[in-house]
């Protein structure tokens, strides 16, 4: 199961909704850019053949003698997008959680995502980073949907590294302006990073996660540990006594230096630790009224 049932009580207290207008037609939950009879008042124009008669606005007319219509903002069903990166370094587990790696705590998150988008009859869709490859199902609504992204997301595994630029090419196609996105990463490929800057700057509501460790939080390790890397197999022995201050100072300075960068572009960016519990970064984002 993706989701505990303690998780799953906590989302009913959340909420999507796009902090830019949607592009979408029909009737949703969430404001659009295209005008008509819809539920919050926008503007008064003038009355247009074909009009309907009740909008006309009659008191209006009474002070101009002349026909204004009320139009509103149609509400727009809206369209949310898990990016979740399943590279070989989001297989890394925490010691005291050591069942929750990354892309576990990845799928979690990635699955209250959808459920959230579901209970609003909304549209949502998975991309799955890994292997050096992309793999995308696109959105759509319903019970089956849902069913079958926690499918997909309980299959990935961590592997590979993050794609070159050219794969990347078919998200655009796919992830339209306007779709709410929250990317799943650990934030230390760079093309992770600027896939969010750019997927913001062309307009759609982006927000990254970025997954870490306790062991990354504190640096807890004694004597001589050994760190390798997943993705390039290197590998390095440290004194951890003697680096644990200088790593806890320039790791904590880079934390602080992705999320301010993000949040220039326009990404709302929040950090999320394995070892904690997963509706933290669930509230931060869609714990108030917007999605902001």
């Amino acid at each position: 199961m993706l989701i505990a049932p303690d998780l799953l009580a906590s989302l009913s207290g959340m909420r999507l909704r796009a902090r830019r207008p949607s592009l979408g037609q029909g009737i949703g939950q969430h404001a659009s850019r295209s005008r008509g009879a819809g539920l919050e008042f926008a503007q008064y124009r003038a009355y247009e053949p074909g009009d309907e008669l009740r909008r006309i606005d009659w008191k209006l007319y009474g002070r101009s003698d002349r026909f204004f219509v009320r139009d509103a903002e149609r509400d727009s069903p809206l369209t949310a997008w898990a990016i979740v990166d399943a590279s070989a370094s989001m297989g890394q587990a925490d010691t005291l959680v050591p069942e929750r790696t990354r892309l576990a705590a990845a799928r979690t998150l990635a699955a209250c995502l959808f459920e959230l988008a579901f209970r609003q009859g909304d549209r949502f869709g998975l991309v799955l980073i890994a292997q050096d490859r992309v793999f995308v199902t696109d959105a759509a609504s319903g019970r089956r949907h849902r069913d079958r992204l926690h499918f997909e997301l309980a299959r990935a595994e961590a592997a590979g590294g993050w794609p070159i630029e050219s794969s990347l090419h078919s998200l655009w196609q796919s992830i339209a302006p306007g779709a709410v996105v929250m990317m799943l990463s650990d934030g230390f490929e760079e093309r992770a990073l600027a896939l969010a800057e750019r997927l913001s700057a062309a307009n759609r509501d982006v927000s990254f996660v970025r997954l870490l460790t306790m062991e990354e939080r504190e640096f807890p390790f004694e004597g001589g540990p050994r760190f390798r890397d997943p993705e390039s197999a290197q590998e390095q022995r440290v004194d951890a006594a003697r680096v644990r201050a200088d790593f806890l100072r320039r790791f904590g300075e880079s934390r602080q230096a992705l999320l301010a960068r993000l949040a220039a572009s326009g990404v709302r960016a929040c950090e999320a630790f394995t070892d904690q519990p997963l509706d933290l970064p669930l509230r931060r984002l869609f714990g108030g009224r917007d999605f902001a």
